[in-house]
Parts: structure tokens; C-alpha cells; sequence
């Protein structure tokens, strides 16, 4: 069984900063390329933060120079610091872990929540 357990979710205040982490377990986690996302109320889904399976990262344009996703393969574990958050990334953050081959598979966290409020 497939799960994504992530954590570090909470209150910060503007400015402050956050590490998530999600512990993968029931897939081979470095054949994997590791997200995460994030939804706010009443918004669609959106990438925060990309990991390859090579570790080859990209980042949303909104987060760049601010969040640094890593992934640690020996853990199956991938991170998400984030760092000078503003209120409006207020959100539900999702691991995300995904192959293309040889067939297309999916799989998500039940989220963490982070708020960023004074």
C-alpha cells in the first residue's frame, strides 16, 4: 500500500519560515519524481516545487529563491523549506510522487496544512 505522509505544516508568522517533510513508503522512491503542491481556499491546485528522479529541481516563479525542495533517497523522505512565507501562501500543501513508465502513476499526500498569519 502506496502512502505519502507528510508534516511540519503549522502557523508562522509573515516573514518566518517552515520545513515540510514527506515520508513515502510501498513504492521504490527513487524511481519517482517527488512535488509538492498547494491549494488555498477556493483555488485550484498548484506546484510549489519539483524534484526529478536525478534531482533536477524547478520551481514555481512565485517561490523561486525562497523554498528549496531536497529529497533524501536512503529516507524516502523529501523536504520543502520555505523560507520569508507571505499570508497569501496560506494553503494545504500536497506530496506529490509521480513515473511515466512503465505506466503512468500518481500519488498524493492528505495534505499539511500552513498558515501565515501575525
Amino acid at each position: 500500500q502506496v502512502q505519502l505522509v507528510e508534516s511540519g505544516g503549522g502557523l508562522v508568522q509573515p516573514g518566518g519560515s517552515l520545513r515540510l517533510s514527506c515520508a513515502a513508503s510501498g513504492i521504490n522512491f527513487v524511481l519517482y519524481a517527488m512535488g509538492w503542491y498547494r491549494q488555498a481556499p477556493g483555488q485550484q491546485r498548484e506546484l510549489v516545487a519539483g524534484s526529478s528522479r536525478g534531482g533536477t529541481r524547478n520551481y514555481a516563479d512565485s517561490t523561486k529563491g525562497r523554498f528549496s525542495i531536497s529529497r533524501d533517497n536512503a529516507k524516502n523522505t523529501v523536504y520543502l523549506q520555505m523560507n520569508n512565507l507571505e499570508t497569501e501562501e496560506k494553503a494545504v500543501y500536497y506530496c506529490n510522487a509521480q513515473k511515466q513508465w512503465p505506466t503512468v502513476e500518481t500519488y498524493w499526500g492528505p495534505g499539511t496544512p500552513v498558515t501565515v498569519s501575525s
